[in-house]
Order: C-alpha cells, then structure tokens, then sequence
C-alpha cells in the first residue's frame, strides 16, 4: 500500500519504504500521523532529515503516542526540529474519511 495522496512509484527505493512503513506502524494512531506526514513531506526531506526520520520511527509506538499527543515529555535526543514538526502535524481525518469513502 502506499499512501493517500502521495503514490510510492516516483519515489526512490528508500522511500518507498520509509513511506510503507509510516502507513504500517501498527498503532492506527501512528499509522494516521506518520502516513500523512510522510504523504506530505517525504518527498521534500533531505537525506539526513531521511536518516533522523527512520531513528525516529524505529521508536517503539506506544511511546510516540505519548510523546506526540503530550502525555509524556520527549525524551532529550528526539527534541529535533523534524520531531516537533512531527509532533505538531495534525493529520486531515476529513480528507482520509473522503478517500475511504466514510460518510460523516
């Protein structure tokens, strides 16, 4: 699968992945925050924003859950400015509850 608006055939093997796993965390929380960030900024990240962005996800998700909704301080190494704007994004549910085409 790729991802809702952004089709993983232009993109190199890298991100590919990356973009594949953002939309399979495990967590659908996760999967939400991390897919549309990736839909949306992925292509534009530089290569070490690549290299921060998979530390990042190699973190266990129950804990980015709680960093990215707040309930717990982020931890010392993830207080980068890609993290924060990580943490800042706020996924359109609107648009992915159009493209699953789930009535509201």
């Amino acid at each position: 699968m790729t991802g809702l608006t952004l089709s993983s055939a232009d993109l190199d093997p890298r991100r590919r992945r990356i973009l594949f796993r953002c939309w399979h965390r495990g967590i659908r929380e996760m999967d939400l925050v991390f897919g549309q960030f990736a839909d949306n900024e992925l292509p534009g990240l530089t290569e070490a924003e690549l290299d921060e962005f998979e530390r990042i996800m190699a973190e266990e998700d129950n804990d980015l859950v709680k960093w990215i909704l707040g309930t717990q301080p982020v931890p010392e190494h993830l207080r980068t400015p890609l993290f924060m704007r990580l943490a800042a994004y706020k996924p359109d549910f609107d648009e992915i509850a159009e493209k699953l085409g789930i009535t509201r």
